[in-house]
Order: structure tokens, then sequence, then C-alpha cells
């Protein structure tokens, strides 16, 4: 008795084992659920076994699976909640015994198994197939019971342990599978994004104000509108400029460049308009001019607020007439000429000091474009630092890469020179770098070599203030866009005011200038802030001197109002 028991266990106890790893080796339910049933028959001598599932709205149960059944009787495993042994036992989650399927009124006989052996009698099991504390299925067997004389407790134990491990290869498929679909809903998404996203080729730019700027660009490209494009110098105009001409119409023809503040007047007219032989000294032959080379294609004038008045009138001309006369010509030239023109200047202050023809100023002025500085849009500044590193490390055949650390100094910089800037900084420190990790001691910044300070002119009239760092996205990872949260600096964190530091304490009067509160700040203490730090070149130290304060109160009023330390 005791060996036939240890048998029984340790057969069971193999039957588990083996259903469990069949279960696990792929997410193939309806195949490994077959293979397990398949293991089963042959292990307890039952004849014939199926496995139904609810469908999603729990209303109809279905074939999954079946051994011992032919094709057509597969069809017809089909079952209403509670119709049929296999229903009641998905409605009640309670297992079945029928001695007897003959003698049986619930047996519905739907696959015809009691039909297979007349005179004999035909046991049927079913138990409930349980996930995430529901029923989900059934597992049903049937085997030959001659004369009913079989105790099936120890099958119902294996057919129950069987049907728990069916209910978790279950819950992992469809927790699988949902995972899957929500990665395949936001390839998708992404996708979409990607195709209603406006990128520009060779341009780096994920910030708000650039995907602004691309929208503008496919936006006018398809037209011949003139087009102004302004901002700061360095933040790539030229380079926008291409890129309309790339995706106009005139893309298979010349784009030609002229910077108008590199030549004087007489050079320049000559330059755009061409001269006729023997129309001043050297002119040993015809000359055809930008207007002429760049006829069917685009003309792209930079600088246009650095010409001359009287050659605002020239070109207001030209501008108007389509047409010129060669410098000493009189036989006028009609060209075909798409002109994109750039300026980092005021143009309505020069408007209204006179020094811009106002009505050249209308003429140009057609569809206007912003280029915001690299200040504005610094999410986009370790995506470009690594975009300059690797064209340094193809044409010098290095690795050199960034470390967080470093991205975090690049974006914390004020950049008053912008993306050209950014460029010659990450050149520079990329060729006197020791080490192919640059870190963040690596850059001249770092031990006050930085001429940015020097050369940028902090107290100019059209200075603009940097606003607070947002949160940069970076990481350590070579040739690709950084992704990994950034620390916020410390300057752009928000502390409260200690007692020996109140606002009251910022300045005397009459040491700074008070001006009008601008974004909300309060009115004076703001500004003398600002004022301070100017005058002392972003130096705290010097700042709390001239204010007459201490270097810590200096820092605690920083923070209080917001105020980004410019790093040069």
């Amino acid at each position: 008795m005791v060996n036939t028991q240890a048998t029984q266990a340790r057969r069971e106890l193999d039957a588990v084992y083996e259903v469990g790893k069949t279960l696990a080796t792929s997410l193939d339910v309806a195949k490994t659920f077959r293979e397990a049933l398949n293991y089963l028959l042959h292990a307890f001598d039952w004849r014939r076994a199926f496995v139904v599932l609810a469908d999603a709205s729990n209303s109809r149960l279905l074939g999954l699976c079946a051994v011992g059944l032919s094709p057509d009787e597969q069809l017809r495993l089909a079952f209403m909640p509670g119709e049929g042994v296999v229903g009641r036992v998905f409605a009640s989650s309670v297992q079945a015994l029928v001695p007897d399927v003959h003698t049986e009124p619930l047996f519905l006989n739907r696959t015809g198994g009691a039909d297979q052996t007349p005179g004999t009698a035909v046991a049927m099991l079913a138990t409930p197939i349980r996930a995430d504390r529901r029923t989900v299925g059934v597992l049903a067997v049937d085997c030959l019971n001659p004369g009913e004389s079989r105790v099936f407790a120890d099958d119902l134990r294996v057919l129950k342990m069987a049907a728990t491990l069916m209910g978790q290869a279950l819950l992992l498929q469809r927790s699988v599978s949902a995972g899957h679909a929500a990665m395949q809903d936001e390839v998708r998404r992404m996708h979409k994004a990607l195709k209603t996203s406006h990128q520009i080729e060779h341009v780096v730019g994920v910030s708000a104000p650039m995907q602004e700027v691309f929208m503008q660009v496919h936006q006018v490209a398809p037209s011949r509108t003139t087009v102004l494009l302004r901002g700061e110098s360095g933040t790539g105009k030229e380079v926008i400029a291409r890129a309309i001409h790339g995706l106009s119409p005139r893309k298979g023809e010349a784009f030609v460049c002229v910077n108008c503040a590199a030549l004087t007047e007489s050079l320049l007219e000559s330059e755009l308009f061409g001269h006729e032989k023997g129309s001043f000294t050297g002119a040993q032959s015809q000359r055809k001019g930008r207007f002429e080379l760049a006829h069917g294609g685009t003309l792209f004038l930079d600088e246009i607020g650095d010409i001359s008045a009287s050659f605002q009138a020239k070109l207001l001309r030209v501008l108007q007439e389509r047409q010129f006369e060669r410098v000493g010509g009189s036989t006028p030239v009609k060209v075909d000429v798409r002109l994109i023109l750039a300026t980092n200047r005021n143009l309505e202050r020069m408007v209204q000091a006179g020094e811009f023809r106002a009505d050249l100023y209308y003429r140009i002025n057609v569809v206007s474009i912003q280029l915001p500085p690299l200040r504005e849009r610094r999410e986009d500044i370790p995506a470009m630092a690594q975009h300059f590193l690797d064209r340094f490390n193809r044409e010098n055949g290095s690795t050199r890469r960034f470390n967080p650390a470093a991205l975090r100094v690049l974006s914390s910089c004020y950049w008053p020179g912008n993306v050209r800037e950014l460029e010659n900084c990450v050149e520079r420190t990329a060729t006197m770098a020791q080490d192919e990790v640059i870190s963040d001691l690596a850059f001249p910044c770092q031990g006050n070599r930085c001429l940015t300070q020097v050369l940028h002119h902090i107290d100019r009239e059209d200075a603009v203030r940097p606003g607070r760092l947002a949160s940069i996205p970076i990481t350590e990872v070579p040739g690709a866009p950084p992704r990994a949260p950034a620390e916020e600096p410390a300057t752009a964190q928000a502390e409260p005011w200690p007692p020996d530091a109140a606002p009251a304490a910022v300045g005397a009067a009459g040491e700074a200038p008070e001006h009008d509160a601008s974004d909300g700040k309060p009115e004076g203490e703001h500004d003398r802030l600002v004022w301070a730090m100017e005058r002392c070149g972003w130096v705290q130290a010097k700042a709390a001197r001239l204010l007459k304060i201490s270097p810590r109160q200096m820092g605690y009023a920083l923070r209080k109002y917001g105020i980004e330390v410019r790093k040069f």
C-alpha cells in the first residue's frame, strides 16, 4: 500500500514537472497546451482531452486545442456558459466528475465521444482553468470506466494541478501580448508623430522653438515668397536658408550666397549685378553677377541690414522690377530668382532711425522667421554637441565622447555666440582633451581660460537675460542623443530667504538703477541683482561687494528670484 502511494505520488510529481516544463517552452499556448495534453493522456491512460477558453466578452467557450479529436470534432467545441457539463464547470468554477456520460443528462455529446464505445462506460473529468482570480476556460478529459469501478480522486488532483499551470501560462501569455500590443501602439504613434513633425536634414532640433521654425520652413518652402530670416549671429540662418531651398521646387537649381557686410558698396553692386567689359579699371571682360548666376534658383543675401542707403534704393528697384542692368551697361537683364535674406539687426529700430528704407523693409519682410538663440533651446544642446563631436571623430579618426558632467557644463552655458560658439568649443575641447572621455574639467571655462566673457558685451542694449534652465536629458551614450533626465543646476533651485538676508538688504537706494519689474519679479530687487551681476561680469563675490551684502546673502538672493548665473 505504501509503495503504491509512493508510486502514485512520484507519477503525479513527474506529470507536474513535465507539464510545467512544456508550458514554459513557448508563448504559443495552443501548441504547448496540446503537447501537455499528449503527455497527460499517455501517463494516465486518458482517452481524449481538450481545452476551451472564454472569448473576450465571456459569452462563449471556444476550443483552443484537443488531443484524440478529429478536426471536424474540434470545430464543434463551442459552449455557452452554463451549457452542459463544460459550461457548468466554467460558470461555477468547480470541478466535475461524470462516471458515465451515457447516463448523464447534462452531457451534450457534442463531439460524439459517447458514440464510440456504446457498451462501455465513459467517464468525463472537467476542471476550471483560472488566471488572475477568475475562470478563463475549462480543461476536460474522458477515459474508459469499465464497470464504473475506477476511483478518479488522483486523476482529478493531477487535472487540477495541470489546469493551474495552464492558467499561469495563459496569464503570462496575455501579459506579454498586452505589452507587445502597447509597444506596437507606441511605435505606430511615434511613426505618426515623425510623419507629422517637421524635421530638416542636417539640422538638430527637438525643442519646441525649433519645431516651430521647422514648421514654418516646410510651410513657406514650396512657394516663391521672399523670406526674411532673423536672429542673433550664429543661430544658423544660412543652414535654414539652404533647407528652404532644398525643400522648394527650385532645389535642382543654384543656391547662391552673398554676405552683404563683407563687401563695399561698389564691390557689392558688381558682385550682385555683374559688370560689362571696361566699365571700370580692371574689368577686362563681361562678368555675370550673383542674380544671374542664381537664375531659376535661390539667392541668399546675408546681413542685409548692413547695406548702405544708396544701395538699398538699387536693391529695391531690382526686387520690384525683377530686372537690372549690369555695372557699365544699359541693357535690362530679367531674372527669375527667389530671395532669402537674413539679418541680426533690429530693422524696425533702423527704420525709425532713418537708417533703413521703410519701402525696402516692407518689400523684404514678407515672411519673417525668427531663429531662437541657443540659450532658449537648451534641450538641443546635448544632441548638437554630440553631432559636432561625431563629426570631429570622423575627420580625425578618434573616438572621443562626453560624460554626463561635460554635457551639463555645455547645457548650462549662456552661449552668446550660439551654435557657432558651441561648435568651436566642442572642437577646441576635443582637440586638447587628454583622455578619450571628455569630462567637465576639460573645458576652458573650468579654469578661467574662456574668452567669451571678454568678447561678449553683456551690457549692450540688445543683450537678452538668461531664462531658468529646464531639465535637459543627459546620458552617456556615445553617438546618440542623450535621454536620461539631468539634475537642474543649483542656481535654478528656489530656496527660502535666510533671516539675515532680507530683500531690503540687497543694495542701498541710489546704488543701482531702478527698472520696471519684468516677468512678475518684485519691482527693483530683481533688477538690482541683474544690474550688479552684469557690472561685475557675473561674479557673485564682486556683485555682493557692490551691493554691500555678503556672498552668502547674494547667493540666496539669486536663488530667490530665479536668476540664472551666466557661465563663461
